[in-house]
């Protein structure tokens, strides 16, 4: 279903529900931003505030990830996906969240939109920052939610 264009970054936190997505991983979000999403109570979640958590708490999921950035690798996509299941599942249905760099690929953005149609829930935008997936950036794109950028894309 193809949403109108917001003028605004700020626009998408209309209320507390706001379901916000903003692609990539390229530095911390300008300050306006997460204060207005602050400021409507919205949860604000990134893989990497979830995986330290998974990991302090020594869950399977978090040994897994733990191993894998000692390793230097990234957290597979598996083990990311299962932490995020936890949170996306343990939330409120008609909650808010902005979650900051997730989805990072392609198949986490089929699965977080199977997630969201389960629940019947939409996003209410995605923004894209200079270094996400250009995959996940078109799959956004041509649902009609890529409402603009934080930062120039590259």
């Amino acid at each position: 279903m193809k949403r109108p264009e917001h003028s605004s970054a700020f626009s998408a936190f209309g209320s507390p529900k706001a379901k916000v997505l903003v692609l990539g991983q390229n530095g911390p979000l300008p300050a306006d931003f997460t204060a207005q999403a602050r400021s409507f109570s919205i949860e604000h979640v990134s893989p990497a505030l979830l995986v330290q958590q998974e990991i302090t708490r020594r869950t399977p999921h978090g040994q897994q990830a733990e191993a894998a950035l000692s390793r230097g690798s990234a957290v597979p996509d598996q083990v990311l996906l299962a932490v995020f299941r936890k949170w996306f599942w343990a939330r409120k249905p008609d909650a808010g969240f902005l979650l900051e760099g997730f989805p990072a690929t392609l198949l986490q953005a089929k699965v977080f939109d199977e997630w969201l149609e389960t629940r019947g829930e939409n996003l209410s935008a995605v923004f894209v920052l200079a270094d996400a997936s250009a995959h996940v950036v078109t799959h956004y794109r041509t649902q009609g939610l890529l409402t603009g950028a934080t930062r120039a894309a590259a």
